[in-house]
């Protein structure tokens, strides 16, 4: 692999710093030959794959070099963020090179492009999901992967795979409430499951409420005739209101809802003529409370049907709002 040695044994400019003759020359020149030779593009990157499955034959100071030259040319788009693959490398993990590596890679890479840029390069090829694997097994956690890269000055990368694993777990849960539900599994098996993986995971009340949303809505084939899919939805979700129940004990959680609620009655139009009789039906079995809907009407909706879904609640809101008043009315003669 003679193009692919040269990137860490050549020599150096006696007038140039090493970071300038990486950062300014070796880019121009691996862009110049792959735009004029397209079929090198694949070989090269091919190249940069099995350079790294060797890293061990290098100094730290070759590896380092190389390190800075191969974030370049990630964030130059040169090669893509597949190579990454060469430093899951059991030797190259076990003995701690891999992660020593990718500290000095990712610097060089967020250098030259922000984290959104960088995140959307892991995603495209799957590596978003295998940052852990740069550590072995036995340090393969969240915390031990935010602690090393927040150390070396890289929280942005720790706050990303946080993240990544944070979505990731919910979609394991969701995965598994719907497999739950699909087994006719006892709610309150259901909502102890959940709430013991809330804690596993930490996954707020506000989140999990959403998610059980759409494990609801997804377990049920919906009818496609607008004036039956109502009378669908409302009996499916009156047996299923205990498990909504059991997360919204908080104020912003029932707002949660009401945004999922309005969002999905909005991109799935069937479903557009439903949402008061929901609101309705969800209030009426103590899922939702006046509060919640009143800030929703008055200032929390979205923008999504706003005009549709604000006319649809006006009556109820009145009904309300004047059982509010009769209420404080009726406690003040009280006193």
């Amino acid at each position: 692999m003679p193009l692919a040695l040269n990137l860490t044994t050549v020599g150096m400019p006696r007038h140039s710093s090493t970071s300038w003759w990486l950062a300014e020359c070796w880019p121009r020149v691996f862009n110049k030959l792959i735009r004029r030779y397209k079929y090198l593009e694949k070989g090269f990157e091919e190249e940069i794959k099995k350079l790294l499955l060797f890293l061990k034959g290098f100094t730290e100071s070759e590896r380092n070099k190389l390190a800075m030259l191969t974030g370049i040319l990630l964030a130059n788009g040169s090669i893509s963020a597949s190579i990454l693959s060469s430093l899951f490398n059991e030797n190259l993990v076990k003995e701690g090179v891999s992660a020593a590596f990718a500290v000095k890679l990712f610097k060089s890479w967020i250098n030259e492009k922000d984290i959104n840029s960088v995140a959307a390069s892991l995603r495209k090829v799957g590596m978003d999901n295998r940052l852990m694997e740069l550590f072995p097994a036995n340090k393969r956690s969240c915390e031990h992967f935010s602690k090393y890269f927040t150390d070396a000055g890289l929280k942005e990368l720790s706050d990303f795979a946080r993240n990544q694993q944070s979505i990731g777990a919910r979609k394991e849960l969701q995965k598994e409430l719907q497999e739950q539900m699909s087994r006719g599994d006892p709610f309150k098996d259901i909502i102890a499951y959940v709430k013991e993986e809330m804690k596993k995971t930490n996954i707020s009340e506000q989140t999990m409420v959403g998610i059980m949303w759409t494990s609801v809505m997804s377990s049920v084939e919906w009818n496609k005739k607008e004036e039956l899919v109502t009378e669908q939805a409302i009996k499916h979700l009156k047996q299923y209101s205990p498990l909504l129940k059991a997360f919204t004990s908080q104020g912003l959680s029932e707002l949660t809802l009401l945004l999922k609620i309005q969002e999905y009655c909005y991109d799935n139009i069937h479903f557009m003529k439903a949402f008061q009789k929901i609101v309705v039906l969800l209030y009426k079995a103590d899922v939702l409370s006046e509060e919640a809907i009143l800030k929703w009407y008055t200032e929390a909706h979205l923008a999504k049907g706003k005009s549709v879904f604000l006319e649809q609640m006006k009556k109820f809101v009145e009904w309300l709002k004047n059982a509010e008043e009769e209420s404080e009315s009726e406690e003040e003669e009280g006193d």
